[in-house]
């Protein structure tokens, strides 16, 4: 094995500079583009003369409407469709990014989506095209290899072997030093393949016809922020046929769930000590059982329905009908809207988690031994007032550096500020990573805690300056509800 990793080793560093570029910095040429009248073979000809293998299509304003790629010209092709319009044949809706945005979303996007090109924009303007040759280092690092092969697992055997790959290639990038943006997506990407394998596999065992439903995210899972210590936050939802009543399709679906939760616990994803689990019946509900349950929580607003809905209102769907969850997404936002006083017992309840922090700036609030929690005195801070905030936007985002951005892009934040609190709640990733890999996968949850008195002078610093902007970052949530 050893031997296996030397070479991956060696180039990670320069691999890790590849993904923190911005995309205008791989842009090698001007795009090629055409209108949407063009033939595929008129399109097929310009490519091969520009030896390119995509073409951006325009409209009349020269906004990109569309791509066609090489692997669209063998297939239509084949089909004997050299004479079709582009807009016949083109992928609609193109993926595009910023020219500021740095070569890991672009990687990111490319393997959660299954595409091989990402158009880069500049001020609405059409400035280039990043393909996944450009972003060799996805295959280099083994994500690409583990990604084909989750997806061509046949059973859940298989997926288990997976699942230690990846908990040994998240240890190696720790150790490397590659970024907890980074790596936490990686991670979160990586498992939701692992995890949608596993539905896949086992719902061919259960009759689920007539049924539309999805499979929820929360907690971490939901904010795109696993660790090396992460149990299930699962729920399904669901949308009976033929007027069968809720109780009647959950008696259907539960037996599924509890199959998915058992193969989820095999690859080493814990079950729930506080069965947050689709396979609880609790949290296998309608659309319309969701709504009166959420509906409950942020009337309510009492201790245990706030500390549900910080569970389950980062959920995002992992698999089946996702316009489900999107519409119960824009039902929360609406609600939450109409009923302000929720947000300010969110408030409430966020202020009582402190930082580690005295008043004068040295650490305090540790154990018996001194050390911290960082998972509940650093990193909850930030995801805390990161959820309140997209809450009151009514921001669709749930990871909270993506929240805070979004917070930012509203102007409800400055700049400098949201860019503090970011890199401030990845420092305590960071620490929680590096901690969690040097322990059995048993006793990783132990790793939140940490001795800052065990931490050389530098981190020790930045974790103080971390938890100054943590507490600041509450400060102004008690202003803004006027806690």
């Amino acid at each position: 094995m050893l031997e296996q990793r030397d070479p991956l080793e060696r180039r990670l560093a320069g691999e890790q500079q590849t993904f923190a570029r911005p995309l205008r910095s791989l842009v090698q040429r001007a795009p090629v583009t055409c209108d949407a009248q063009r033939t595929l073979a008129q399109a097929a000809a310009l490519m091969r003369a520009e030896r390119v293998g995509s073409i951006v299509v325009l409209d009349a304003q020269a906004r990109p409407v569309g791509i066609v790629t090489s692997h669209d010209m063998v297939r239509v092709t084949a089909e004997d469709g050299r004479h079709k319009r582009l807009e016949e044949i083109m992928t609609r809706d193109p993926v595009a990014l910023p020219s500021h945005a740095l070569a890991y979303e672009a990687a990111i996007l490319m393997t959660s989506r299954g595409i091989q090109h990402i158009l880069v924009m500049d001020e609405g303007r059409l400035a280039g095209i990043v393909s996944e040759r450009d972003l060799f280092a996805l295959q280099r690092l083994g994500l690409g290899e583990i990604t084909t092969e989750l997806r061509l697992a046949a059973d859940v055997d298989a997926l288990v072997r997976l699942a230690a790959e990846i908990r040994k290639l998240t240890v190696l990038l720790v150790g490397q030093g590659v970024s907890p943006e980074q790596l936490t997506l990686f991670v979160s990407v990586l498992n939701d393949r692992l995890s949608q394998r596993v539905i896949e596999i086992v719902r061919k065992q259960y009759d689920l016809e007539r049924v539309s439903w999805c499979w929820l995210a929360f907690g971490s899972e939901g904010r795109f922020e696993q660790t090396l210590s992460t149990d299930q936050d699962n729920g399904l939802l669901f949308l009976a046929h033929d007027g069968a009543a809720a109780a009647q399709t959950r008696s259907r679906l539960l037996p599924f769930a509890r199959a998915v939760n058992e193969a989820l616990d095999a690859c080493g994803f814990p079950l729930c000590k506080g069965n947050v689990m689709a396979s609880n019946p609790e949290l296998c509900l309608s659309l319309e059982e969701w709504k009166a349950k959420m509906a409950g929580w942020i009337d309510a607003a009492l201790p245990k329905a706030l500390l549900d809905a910080a569970i389950c209102f980062d959920f995002r769907p992992l698999y089946g009908d996702a316009p489900l969850a999107v519409g119960l997404r824009e039902w929360v936002s609406a609600r939450v809207k109409a009923q302000p006083a929720f947000l300010r017992h969110m408030a409430q309840a966020a202020l009582e988690a402190r930082p580690g922090l005295t008043r004068f700036g040295s650490f305090a609030g540790g154990d018996a031994s001194g050390a911290l929690n960082l998972k509940m005195q650093g990193a909850r801070i930030f995801i805390d007032a990161a959820r309140i905030y997209a809450l009151a936007l009514g921001v669709p985002q749930t990871n909270t550096a993506e929240r805070l951005r979004a917070v930012r892009d509203a102007r409800a934040m400055g700049e400098a500020e949201v860019a503090a609190a970011v890199d401030a709640f990845y420092l305590i990733q960071r620490l929680r990573l590096q901690a969690q890999v040097l322990l059995p996968e048993g006793e990783r949850e132990a790793a939140n805690r940490i001795a800052p008195a065990k931490l050389n002078r530098l981190t020790q610093s930045g974790l103080k300056e971390a938890l100054r902007i943590a507490r600041d970052l509450q400060k102004r949530l008690s202003l803004d509800y006027q806690l």
